[in-house]
């Protein structure tokens, strides 16, 4: 009977710490008008859909136009929309949607697959950069992306799995998170002295401490880096360094330093704004910032590994291509 007893009350006290640590105070009361938890911070937590058609990069045609009008921006949208929609494709010839580097390439999905955004951010800036303000990355002269050409046989490269991206290897996506083709949502879980970050895309976890502790040491070097938080205000900021030499944003790798800004604006939305560093990749650091969307869950595990044919059926293809190239007669 007493083991009963006791056994209740540990249930009992554990029900109400849950409570106090994940429900937040009621909007409005005696902290303005955005929920906070228990311990004056502004509530983070929910599910953060983050997608959009607004490019990173302004586009060289809008070159010096920071905000479009609203019409602009309903033309934007629709045109972008119709550039992207793969049901509009022709996989054969390729069309006037097609990208001219991909052209007579193969669509694996069709329209449905995709989740990707059709509208532009509310600002209706250009572009997610923000600073410089040309809207472009600062880019090394000797990092900077050549013009992109028509895919060779192969691709990326396929003599082995290592020559394949970390994403479709299903190991890793690089930080800072940008919208893509589908899964553009992230969770956050809050407590006093952590906070958890979790992206749909290859459902990974970033734990962030909050309690001030150093990074690890610069030998230590992971895919994820390794992130510190702080409250700066109403502000999360996330410090994230010791990336590994595999991790690749925009022609960084070991040296990106990613500063995270997470700002609740109102019960419904997120102003989410980066800073990045690396002056062997970029010739000054750059920000960029986007507005992400309180939805409802539940969040889905991204079980990307599960069924995962594309990596054997890469492979061997090119192995049968290598083998085909043998057997053709000289010219």
């Amino acid at each position: 009977m007493c083991n009963r007893l006791r056994n209740v009350s540990l249930v009992t006290i554990m029900m109400l710490f849950l409570t106090q640590l994940l429900v937040p105070v009621a909007a409005g009361q005696n902290t303005g008008t955005i929920p906070r938890t228990p311990d004056g911070h502004p509530d983070l937590q929910g599910i953060w859909d983050y997608r959009t058609i607004t490019p990173l990069e302004r586009p060289d045609e809008l070159a010096g136009k920071q905000v479009l009008t609203d019409e602009e921006a309903a033309a934007f949208e629709q045109e972008q929309y119709r550039r992207q929609n793969r049901d509009l494709i022709d996989p054969t010839t390729g069309g006037a949607n097609y990208p001219p580097e991909s052209q007579g390439g193969v669509v694996p999905y069709n329209e449905f697959w995709y989740d990707r955004g059709t509208e532009v951010v509310e600002s209706k800036r250009t572009s997610i950069i923000i600073e410089p303000a040309d809207g472009k990355i600062p880019y090394r002269s000797e990092t900077r992306p050549a013009p992109r050409r028509p895919r060779a046989s192969g691709g990326r490269g396929s003599d082995s799995w290592t020559d394949r991206s970390l994403w479709e290897r299903c190991l890793t996506r690089e930080l800072p998170r940008l919208s893509g083709a589908y899964n553009n949502n992230l969770q956050i879980f809050q407590a006093a002295d952590h906070v958890v970050i979790l992206n749909e895309m290859v459902h990974e976890a970033r734990i962030v401490p909050l309690s001030g502790q150093p990074h690890l040491d610069p030998r230590i070097r992971q895919l994820q880096g390794d992130s510190r938080g702080h409250w700066d205000g109403d502000t999360l900021v996330v410090d994230t360094t010791n990336f590994t030499p595999q991790t690749n944003f925009r022609g960084s790798r070991e040296n990106l330093h990613l500063i995270e800004r997470f700002t609740r604006a109102d019960d419904d939305s997120l102003l989410y704004e980066f800073t990045v560093e690396d002056p062997s990749a970029w010739t000054e650091p750059w920000t960029g910032a986007l507005d992400m969307a309180k939805i409802g869950g539940p969040l889905y595990e991204y079980a990307c590994h599960e069924a995962n044919r594309g990596m054997t059926g890469l492979l061997a293809g090119a192995r049968v291509l290598e083998q085909s190239a043998e057997k053709a007669p000289e010219r």
